[in-house]
């Protein structure tokens, strides 16, 4: 035996109370649990190393179901971001965007569209062009090694797009779907666990509701689920959330709504009206989960906020759009009258939007200021500052958006098909906290401090209600002949350290997380141990 966990406070997350346990790991698995093993008189097993878990809880490695770490796991072989979390799997290939299926031409594309989220990746070979290319890449990462926690793939909608149509507001025609289609179908037959879109973002946000239910119903077919950042957060929220019930249940397809928001002024208390909106979708029998990450702000790329007619044609259309003066005087006035489809149908205020990261070094005095503080300071109009940013930028700059609601964030965490992720970009000199925080912020802030959520409740929420939704049989919980993916924190003093002020500072409480049986954090410090690899959907 390699490993016995003594006297721990299982929490083992099928929600149900906790109880005193010795768990033993070996190979890789959980081998035996005996419970009150103290209490009982019996002979406590033994293993060549014994560790006191006197006080700490022991529960299933948590899972991350929106993570944006498609080059950072092959970039940072530490990973702490998300290892000190007790993250053990993640969730990438999100928002409609991501490194594979491509070819030459596309994966140029992409990864100038979204260097905001992954850096442009002059660090990275990408030596891969199809997603079993790429997940045998996270296997075999770091010198054949591995990589640092567990990473499963969606296929990324807008990349399958890219791929087949461009970057064109039309329909697709005929042949481009059944291209489209094959290439989903190949991504899942190679290990994709679904499908993910983004659509406020292009090109995917030029596809239809026809287009993407014949997507969906690909993935339907392979098992997988479909994840997507619908067309509205702000005032058109409701009906997105709408659109993708109805359509996944048209194509029989499984749902997972990405980090389910209620924000900007106008759907401020109304995360009631998503609730009663699910559970009658799930009273009649809709398959539909949901992860949110437990702060009020959001994140992406300035350039998110533009119409989508300023994004046709890519970046470099993009960029020739915004240098145009009288272009970009329809973009601004789309942004800051109308209520541009990126911003979510509501007009930008531009008090609420914080630059977080640049590409450019020389920009760097933007970073933690917003937009209006910046124009301010330069005795300019807000747009201008924006408009500048954007240019020299070259598209590449990050943004918080300070739009969200406390009540919204904690109803919607309550729910029972509610699921944790981080949506967390690494990129930038001033990411969003939830990055390096989401996980323990949940057990500290809405578990201990305000009881939103009961700590078995929670742990649920964070392990084996994503692992359901995954497919996976032998993940997300404490129990016999599953995987040995686990994490021991102290429930009286685990939390976020990371802050708005300081991001990138890491959690405390979590003295031991364990990957496949191996500890990746040791006495709350990183150890060299590449014990993650690419988990592929489940036949």
């Amino acid at each position: 035996m390699d490993l016995v966990i003594r006297d721990a406070d299982v929490v083992d997350g099928s929600g149900a109370p906790s109880y005193r346990a010795d768990v033993v790991v070996a190979d890789g698995r959980i081998t035996s649990i005996v419970k009150e093993a103290a209490a009982a008189g019996c002979q406590r097993p033994t293993a060549q190393r014994e560790l006191d878990a006197e006080g700490l809880v022991l529960a299933p490695g948590f899972i991350d179901m929106h993570a944006h770490s498609d080059l950072a796991l092959l970039r940072d072989p530490e990973h702490t971001a998300k290892a000190a979390q007790g993250v053990t799997l993640e969730v990438i290939g999100q928002d409609g965007l991501s490194y594979a299926p491509v070819d030459d031409r596309t994966l140029e594309e992409v990864r100038r569209a979204i260097t905001g989220w992954n850096g442009y990746g002059e660090d990275i070979d990408f030596d891969w062009r199809s997603v079993g290319e790429y997940l045998d890449r996270l296997d075999h990462g770091f010198g054949g090694e591995g990589i640092a926690v567990n990473a499963a793939y969606l296929v990324p909608q807008g990349t399958v797009r890219m791929l087949a149509v461009g970057w064109e507001d039309r329909q697709a025609t005929p042949e481009e779907l059944d291209l489209m289609r094959e290439l989903v179908a190949a991504g899942l037959r190679e290990g994709a666990v679904g499908m993910s879109s983004g659509l406020t973002y292009a090109p995917g946000r030029y596809a239809k509701d026809a287009e993407l239910t014949e997507l969906c119903r690909v993935v339907a077919e392979y098992g997988g689920y479909y994840c997507p950042h619908h067309r509205s957060y702000g005032a058109g929220a409701l009906q997105a959330y709408e659109e993708m019930v109805a359509l996944t249940r048209e194509a029989g397809c499984a749902l997972h709504l990405a980090h389910a928001t209620m924000n900007f002024g106008v759907n401020e208390g109304r995360a009631p009206e998503l609730l009663a909106l699910l559970d009658d979708a799930l009273a009649t029998g809709a398959d539909i989960t949901l992860d949110t990450y437990p702060y009020t702000s959001g994140c992406t790329t300035l350039v998110a906020l533009l119409p989508g007619w300023a994004s046709e044609g890519g970046p470099e259309a993009v960029l020739a759009r915004l240098a145009d003066e009288e272009t970009a005087e329809r973009i601004r006035h789309h942004l800051e009258a109308v209520g541009s489809d990126g911003c979510h149908g509501v007009p930008v205020e531009w008090d609420t939007i914080e630059i977080s990261g640049v590409t450019d070094p020389a920009l760097s005095s933007y970073v933690g200021r917003t937009v209006a503080r910046a124009a301010a300071a330069h005795g300019e109009d807000p747009w201008v500052t924006a408009r500048r940013l954007l240019l020299t930028d070259r598209l590449g700059s990050t943004i918080l958006q300070h739009v969200g609601h406390e009540e919204n964030v904690r109803a919607i965490m309550r729910h029972r098909v509610h699921t944790g992720g981080s949506d967390g970009v690494l990129r930038g000199d001033k990411p969003h906290p939830r990055a390096y925080g989401a996980f323990p912020h949940y057990l500290g802030l809405y578990v201990r401090e305000l009881g939103v959520l009961s700590l078995e409740e929670c742990v649920a929420h964070l392990t084996a209600r994503p692992a359901e939704r995954l497919r996976l049989a032998d993940r997300g919980r404490v129990r016999e002949g599953y995987r040995a993916d686990l994490v021991l924190f102290d429930p009286a003093t685990v939390a976020a350290g990371s802050t708005y002020e300081a991001p990138r500072t890491l959690p405390i409480g979590i003295p031991y997380v364990l990957v496949d049986g191996r500890f990746v954090i040791e006495d709350g410090r990183r150890t060299d141990v590449l014990a993650g690899r690419a988990i592929r959907r489940s036949t």
